[in-house]
């Protein structure tokens, strides 16, 4: 152990020597049988535990802990953390000092563990005053590769980036919405290990790398929000990627029904993907092993069940991807639980309605707040010196998306009818000044809402699903974190 003299405090706030401080943590080791080793700037307490045999857990049992008291150390946070389950391994990072930096990783043996550590101890007051803040931890193995030639194939990439980076696993590339025969113009690069995707990264990362005499670009892929099984247990909602642009709701329907008539409630189309609604979960299932990978209207599909998603998170989490038009998981979808995680795991949670449909619950809207203490000092600043992962809304989005290419804000111009049944709906057309010349004068979405909020958003969401990527490479990065396993 350090044999510094370290000054810290307990909960009982009582200074400590490092003498004190070694003891307490022998204590520990002593207690419980774990092995503790410094390293690397960080403690590993366990990895594995005592007895444990085979491989390690898998991915989505590590949690992050931040905000931790930088004199608060394992023989007071490994007591706290054990309330969740077995804890594999705990990494406390540390200074030179002997002072931790602030933040450690928690891995249990479970995904059920961690997922209990985040709900129960997010936002604990491990101190007076001291709130810790838990998440999960998610090991990312995947980068985003942008302005590839669109007429390579997935081997072709596959084999290219093999031969300029080590460790490539695997490489997922999305057909044009458009023309099935070439590519959305990015990849995603699976590596063996979070490593070999770092190393990877640090080489292609300048810009100046070529592929094929493009010059790339490479960022990290944002990991996919896990679902707990339970709340996937209750899915009756199949995503259904790959389809022509030209095939109808009308024609998935009956496709989708042949195997049971009448088995699909409803379905919701968006470019090449749907979601396909069945009133009960058992068709669904049933339907999703007899239609993947069938044929509708020429294009071979691929169908899954699809992952509940929240409103709150959908901009945040999936803007830079989900707005375009592979994406599974856009807002309009009813039955999906949005995540930061919901997740970046925890109960669904439904979107609120839009175009007039209501979610079969009320909307849990989930923020991520912190304590807003007295005196502390507060910066005036404008938004668009933010990054887009701040925004929730496309509203929100379009207008940050219009700043960065120094265009004049979008123009909103409302519309209205009525419906068979008395009820007004309203539908927003949006203009872009700047190219309100060129080949697309407005947008307007095909859909009509009942709420003044819902059509806004949805015209918002409509004119960046469709604004063409080469107006800026600002919109390559609307679709590069977006991935699918």
């Amino acid at each position: 152990m350090n044999e510094e003299n370290i000054d810290g405090a307990n909960g009982c706030g009582k200074v400590r020597t490092g003498t004190q401080n070694e003891a307490a943590l022998l204590a520990l080791m002593e207690k419980t049988g774990y092995n503790m080793v410094q390293e690397n700037g960080q403690r590993k307490f366990g990895g594995p535990p005592p007895g444990w045999e085979g491989p390690p857990p898998p991915r989505g049992c590590e949690v992050f802990v931040g905000k931790i008291p930088r004199d608060m150390y394992e023989d007071e946070l490994v007591p706290v953390f054990e309330r969740a389950g077995k804890i594999y391994e705990f990494r406390l990072m540390m200074e030179f000092s002997g002072e931790n930096r602030g933040y450690a990783f928690v891995m249990y043996t479970t995904k059920e563990e961690a997922q209990l550590a985040i709900r129960i101890l997010n936002n604990y007051e491990i101190r007076p005053g001291k709130f810790i803040g838990v998440c999960v931890s998610l090991d990312n193995c995947r980068l985003f590769i942008g302005a590839i030639p669109k007429e390579k194939k997935k081997e072709e990439i596959l084999d290219e980036m093999k031969k300029v980076t080590e460790g490539v696993v695997d490489v997922i590339v999305y057909p044009s919405a458009t023309d099935k025969t070439k590519n959305r113009g990015f990849a995603f690069v699976e590596y063996e290990s979070h490593r070999a995707a770092a190393m990877a990264r640090r080489k292609l990362i300048p810009g100046t790398f070529q592929l094929w005499g493009h010059t790339i670009q490479v960022d990290w892929a944002d990991p996919e929000k896990e679902v707990d099984e339970e709340t996937m247990q209750r899915v009756k909602v199949l995503y259904v990627r790959n389809l022509m642009i030209s095939t109808t709701e009308e024609t998935i329907k009956a496709e989708f029904n042949k195997f049971k008539p009448g088995a699909v409630e409803r379905v919701k189309k968006l470019r090449d993907y749907a979601f396909v609604h069945f009133f009960n979960r058992e068709d669904a299932v049933a339907a999703m092993s007899v239609m993947n990978g069938k044929c509708i209207d020429g294009a071979s599909i691929e169908v899954t069940l699809a992952k509940p998603v929240n409103k709150e998170n959908t901009w945040r989490q999936h803007l830079n991807g989900q707005i375009s038009p592979n994406s599974e998981n856009l807002i309009v979808f009813a039955n999906k639980e949005e995540s930061h995680p919901k997740t970046v795991g925890k109960p669904p949670t439904l979107p609120a309605r839009l175009n007039g449909q209501h979610s079969p619950s009320p909307p849990e809207i989930e923020r991520c707040t912190y304590p807003f203490f007295p005196g502390t000092k507060l910066t005036p600043i404008s938004m668009y010196s933010l990054k887009s992962s701040h925004f929730n809304s496309a509203v929100m989005h379009l207008d940050y998306y219009c700043n960065k290419n120094n265009w004049a804000p979008p123009e909103y111009y409302l519309y209205s009818t009525t419906s068979q049944d008395g009820k007004v709906l309203l539908v927003y057309k949006i203009v872009i000044p700047a190219i309100a010349n060129g080949s697309q004068s407005y947008f307007m979405p095909d859909k009509l809402c009942t709420t003044l909020e819902d059509a806004k958003e949805l015209a918002a969401q409509f004119t960046l699903l469709h604004l063409d990527r080469e107006h800026s490479l600002f919109s390559l990065d609307l679709c590069r974190r977006i991935w699918r396993k």
